[in-house]
């Protein structure tokens, strides 16, 4: 059975073959995979690994954690999976507060008048 390992702290300009070709060293690797920011193509840092079995990724893990690929010190660890995005929390983590946050009233509303309805008895300073 495959295990995929996450790579961190690559340089930008590491590409997937030089990270395929150090993996290899290990054991045969299925894939490799660098994360790219989606609008600029540019990569974001990290990325992942399949090798072909556990006891490979074990070996490239002890092996490569730690070594230094393109004038940087990389981090192999198990890769973890993935979480959804509603479970993260954060900004509003799902839940409703309920209220009002005021603004525009397009139903009316007890809204003040400004003096422009045609019902009120002084009609205001345009009309004097």
């Amino acid at each position: 059975m495959s295990a995929k390992l996450y790579v961190g702290n690559l340089s930008f300009k590491t590409t997937e073959e030089e990270l395929a070709d150090l993996f290899n060293q290990a054991g045969t690797v299925i894939s490799s995979t660098i994360i790219r920011d989606r609008d600029t193509q540019m990569s974001r840092g990290f990325g992942f690994v399949e090798m072909s079995s556990e006891v490979e990724a074990q070996n490239a893990i002890s092996q490569f954690n730690g070594r230094e690929l393109n004038g940087r010190q990389i981090n192999v660890n198990e890769a973890r999976e993935k979480t959804s995005r509603n479970q993260r929390g954060g900004y509003n983590s799902g839940s409703s507060r309920g209220g009002s946050r005021g603004g525009f009233n397009r139903s009316g509303g007890s809204r003040p008048s400004r003096g422009f309805s045609s019902r009120r008895e002084d009609k205001g300073w345009w009309n004097s």
